[in-house]
């Protein structure tokens, strides 16, 4: 039997392959039609074709889809991303069987922003530093009411660069608008600016910036968009903040920067390879102050999460509906 169309009224078979990437604190409603549901904290590559036999519908945010597991899923209509990166999904492989493939948007334009600057603070204010001063007993021993193990600056007055102005790029810009800071948005690499300075070159960013900022997709283009030669280009020693894709930096390089004194800091809430093996090179300076590594938790506060998760079963009902929303890839 073919599988059900949108807007039929034959049962739906919808799997979850990692329900586990939701908190528990947080209920992800089910569907507003007839479905049979069924859920997996965790899936592994090989598990996949398995567990999505006979379904119509699948929500994945980290589990991959390749060409050899979505040509082995003849049932399969619509692919749910719990998550707006959808790079995990090969989507030549949907187009050519007509599956749609949906994301969530605009979910995370608080809480991002909101990390991103809790990394910029705690860096330009050495709070890392200065909390293991006072556990290390400085404060103790010196002889007046305050020390100054660690450097501080002020954010007003200095330049952030904003490397993508979707809407998280836009809102961080805002926030620093609002901190009194010199904003700029940067080009895309070898693009050059626009005539009416609303948006700089990428190497004018990186003379220029005191923060840079990354917001921006991983994709063949934007993969190591900062090397060693970029790092070279920093003439301002800025702090480097990544809450965007691991990938974005080279990290190796990134490591040598910090250790040579090309940085001032580094903030990063994403890496390559998630979570890091012991032998990443995030790994062998975490115990620097000027080095802050979040384990990719900058979108999920509790309200971005509630909201994800709504957009979600709301993309869903919608291709029932016979209007599928936020679809990519065609």
């Amino acid at each position: 039997m073919p599988p059900p169309a949108p807007g039929s009224d034959l049962m739906r078979r919808i799997v979850f392959l990692d329900r586990a990437t939701i908190p528990d604190s947080v209920q992800l409603r089910r569907p507003a039609f007839e479905h049979e549901w069924r859920e997996y904290d965790r899936t592994r590559p090989e598990d996949v074709v398995a567990r999505l036999k006979g379904a119509d519908m699948a929500i994945v945010n980290k589990v991959p889809l390749t060409s050899p597991m979505i040509e082995a899923l003849p049932d399969l209509r619509l692919i749910a991303v719990a998550a707006t990166g959808f790079d995990r999904i090969d989507l030549d492989a949907t187009n050519t069987r007509r599956i749609t493939v949906c994301n969530v948007r605009d979910y995370a334009t608080t809480t991002v922003p909101e990390h991103t600057f809790s990394l910029i603070l705690a860096l330009r204010r050495s709070l890392m530093g200065y909390r293991r001063s006072v556990a290390d007993g400085a404060w103790q021993k010196a002889d007046q009411f305050c020390f100054f193990d660690h450097p501080i600056h002020d954010l007003a007055g200095a330049t952030l660069a904003v490397f993508g102005a979707g809407s998280i790029g836009r809102a961080v810009m805002r926030l620093g608008a609002a901190f009194g800071m010199r904003v700029i948005r940067v080009g895309r690499k070898g693009q050059g600016g626009t005539a009416d300075g609303d948006c700089v070159p990428f190497e004018v960013a990186l003379a220029e910036a005191d923060i840079i900022s990354l917001h921006c997709p991983l994709t063949s283009s934007t993969r190591n968009m900062i090397g060693a030669p970029e790092f070279s280009q920093m003439k301002r020693r800025p702090i480097l903040i990544n809450t965007a894709r691991g990938g974005l930096v080279d990290e190796a390089a990134l490591v040598d920067a910090l250790q040579t004194g090309r940085i001032s800091g580094a903030g990063f809430d994403v890496a390559s390879a998630e979570p890091p093996a012991p032998d990443h090179p995030f790994m062998a300076i975490l115990e620097r102050p000027d080095f802050i590594l979040t384990p990719h938790v900058a979108w999920a506060s509790h309200e971005a999460i509630s909201a994800l998760a709504e957009q979600v079963i709301g993309n869903i009902e919608a291709f029932v509906a016979g209007a599928p929303r936020n679809v990519v890839g065609r």
